[in-house]
This record gives structure tokens, C-alpha cells and sequence, in this order.
């Protein structure tokens, strides 16, 4: 059985951190390829042939409308040809055993998109990120706390430092009901700043970091894992915690092995 994870690391039109993405997935083992967004529109890079797709960081369509709203409109809405929307084929394509990853202006757009939380499973616009508050662009790095969800991603890790530079990170549900429903899916939280000092810098609900579909396999986050790959990058080496991002990669790639091997 071929064992080799196969990553699609999605630029262009704005995403603009594919070469760290790209370097990440390839250290945790898998076999990465650059693909530029269109085509994954157009269908030229068939889903088919990957087992995780990444929507790496930056600032897509220039965030005109919203971070990642024009990007994740295109997913919902863009027929391509007749042969159904985007965010319809990643719905099914996950469904099958693909896992999606969002960072940043991934997140955004995943959510925008519906992809996430997708609670019933029909692309429901349940939860969007909006501009900080306090309002402004955040550009540090905070301490995060893992927490138990449907997702792999942060297995064995204790707490993590990692970078964030976003303007609209504030994590916001439709409703009560759609927040208590995604109390389980938050699998990482802000702690504090690098001092111990309690920090929610964005004012997300809950502190939440990230967020996870049911299924485990569509998974958002704000901060920079690809970011924080080498513990000399951290801003306080002397007092760093042990663990680096690099876990992060290597358990997705491991679930992408166990799920293909189920197949």
C-alpha cells in the first residue's frame, strides 16, 4: 500500500504563506505540491489526488469585503462549468476521508464558507470571524492551550507559543444553541501572553483559537503553526516551552496515513 501522505498547499489570489506551509508539511513527511487556487476552480488539480488540502495564510482578494469573504463567495457560489460548487466537492471530498486545513485567511475562508463548523452538513453560514477586539491588527505571539475535540492535530501537546498577525480573528456562533454545539469542536484556546499573563487578543468566544468540524477532518486556526517550526524562532528562547509547531503537521499527516489505511 502506498504510504505517502499527498498535501495540496492552495495560493495565489492573495494566500501568500505557501512556501513555510509547504516546508512544514514536507518536514512532518508528506509529499507536498504548491497549487494555485484556480486550479482548484477549474479542477485541473483533482481533490482526488490529495489527502490533505491546505489554505495557507495571507490576504485573499485583498480582503475587500471581509477577510476571506470573496475567496469563500467563489467556493459557495461558483458553478464552474457545471460541475457544482467548490465548497460542495471539499464537503464530499472530506466526506471520503480528506482532511482540510485552514490558517489565518484559511480560517476565514473555511468559515465563510461554510465548511466550518458545518454542523448539519449543508454549508449552513453557523459562525464568522470578525474584526478584533479591541479593534486593530494583532501582531504577536500568545500561549495556547490544546483542548480535547474530534481533531488530531494537537495531540501530546501540552501548551504552545505561536506567531499571530491577523485583523479579523474574533470568533463569533449565529447563536447560543450554535455555540453550545461547538463547545467540543474548540481544540485549541488563547491562555496567555508569553509572560503568563491571561489573553484573549482578539476577543474570540470562549478564547478560542480554532475550530474544528464534528467529522475532526476541516479544522481552522489562527495562529502560524508553519511559523513556528524551529524553537531559535520563538522570542524568548531562554524560556520557550519545549514543544515547536512541528507536531501539529506530523499528527495530521499520521491521521491522513491511518484514515487511507481504513480506506
Amino acid at each position: 500500500m502506498d504510504t505517502v501522505v499527498r498535501v495540496y498547499v492552495v495560493t495565489g489570489y492573495g494566500l501568500n504563506c505557501e512556501e513555510e506551509t509547504a516546508a512544514a508539511w514536507a518536514g512532518a513527511g508528506a509529499a507536498v505540491e504548491v497549487v494555485h487556487a484556480e486550479d482548484l476552480f477549474s479542477g485541473a488539480r483533482p481533490l482526488a489526488s490529495a489527502d490533505i488540502v491546505h489554505l495557507s495564510g495571507g490576504f485573499s482578494y485583498g480582503d475587500n469585503l471581509g477577510s476571506g469573504k470573496v475567496f469563500a463567495v467563489r467556493m459557495r457560489h461558483d458553478d464552474r462549468g457545471g460541475r457544482g460548487t467548490l465548497a460542495d466537492e471539499l464537503q464530499a471530498w472530506v466526506a471520503g476521508g480528506g482532511q482540510l486545513v485552514g490558517v489565518c485567511n484559511g480560517f476565514q475562508i473555511l468559515v465563510k464558507a461554510g465548511l466550518l463548523p458545518n454542523l448539519r452538513g449543508d454549508l449552513r453560514l453557523e459562525a464568522t470571524l470578525a474584526p478584533n477586539s479591541p479593534g486593530g491588527f494583532v501582531d504577536r505571539w500568545v500561549r495556547c492551550q490544546p483542548a480535547p475535540s474530534p481533531s488530531p492535530a494537537f495531540d501530546g501537546l501540552d501548551v504552545i507559543d505561536l506567531p499571530m498577525r491577523h485583523g479579523e480573528g474574533r470568533l463569533l456562533f449565529a447563536d447560543a444553541q450554535t455555540a453550545q454545539a461547538c463547545a467540543g469542536l474548540v481544540p485549541l484556546r488563547y491562555h496567555s501572553d508569553l509572560a503568563g499573563a491571561p489573553l484573549n487578543p482578539n476577543g474570540s468566544a470562549g478564547g478560542a483559537a480554532a475550530l474544528t468540524d464534528p467529522s475532526g477532518r476541516v479544522l481552522g486556526l489562527m495562529p502560524h503553526p508553519e511559523a513556528f517550526l524551529d524553537a531559535a524562532l520563538h522570542p524568548d528562547r531562554q524560556r520557550a516551552p519545549g514543544a515547536t509547531a512541528a507536531p501539529f503537521f506530523s499528527n495530521l499527516v499520521n491521521a491522513a496515513r491511518a484514515l487511507r489505511a481504513r480506506r
